[in-house]
């Protein structure tokens, strides 16, 4: 789930509607509303955040502290011009990185997956995909690679298999995965569809690789194992 965070409802509502072309789950907040929402968010909402954008609002260089005192997703800053004094001064602030708008989502997406890269990968695997024995994981868009061929699939499973990737060797539980997928805030989906999406995915994979790579237990919840 991706954060949008501007006083211009325009540019909340155009940039969840791109994130949803994509597949994606995102919502917009005022940042007034956005501070109120994750001073008191609960942890397992804030671990289904994938990134937080920032947009044009007064507290731009404040609120790089709040989300990382709560949240250990990227913070991008979003600018409407070009100013060397204000990037450094966001930078400073502790964003992760700082983007010119007008920027596409798949630009957004290609950039926390390079940090979600460095995070998990030592210095010198940081440039490249994840890679598990014969599957690559991209967290861009791309298809996953497996033993050299795409598996196309459809993007909410595309984006399952990214959230088990990304939290391998630990167990997640359903609602989790809803969160990070449908977002936090869809009431409008039975969180059910998770299960239905994930036993499709594992017949996928394990038609690939020969092997089911996800490990699940009853009431505990699934693992890329």
């Amino acid at each position: 789930m991706y954060i949008i965070v501007d006083e211009r409802e325009l540019v909340t509502t155009g940039y969840r509607s791109g994130f949803d072309r994509e597949g994606v789950s995102a919502v917009g907040f005022d940042p007034s509303d956005f501070n109120d929402w994750i001073a008191g968010a609960a942890e397992e909402d804030l671990g289904a955040v994938e990134a937080i954008l920032i947009g044009d609002c007064s507290e731009r260089e404040t609120l790089p502290r709040l989300v990382k005192s709560r949240c250990k997703a990227p913070v991008i800053a979003m600018n409407d011009t070009h100013c060397l004094e204000q990037t450094l001064g966001l930078f400073a602030a502790g964003v992760d990185d700082v983007v010119r708008k007008p920027v596409h989502v798949k630009e957004i997406m290609a950039r926390v997956g390079a940090f979600n890269r460095r995070a998990q990968a030592g210095p010198a695997e940081s440039e490249a995909a994840p890679v598990e024995h014969d599957l690559r994981v991209f967290f861009d868009g791309r298809d996953p690679i497996v033993r050299g061929d795409v598996l196309a699939l459809p993007r909410r499973e595309r984006r399952i298999l990214e959230y088990l990737f990304k939290n391998k060797g630990k167990r997640v539980q359903r609602e989790q995965i809803f969160s990070a997928v449908y977002g936090v805030f869809n009431e409008n989906v039975d969180e059910a569809v998770v299960e239905s999406h994930i036993s499709k995915l594992r017949k996928k994979l394990r038609g690939r690789l020969g092997y089911d790579p996800i490990d699940s237990k009853r009431f505990l919840g699934y693992m890329f194992a």
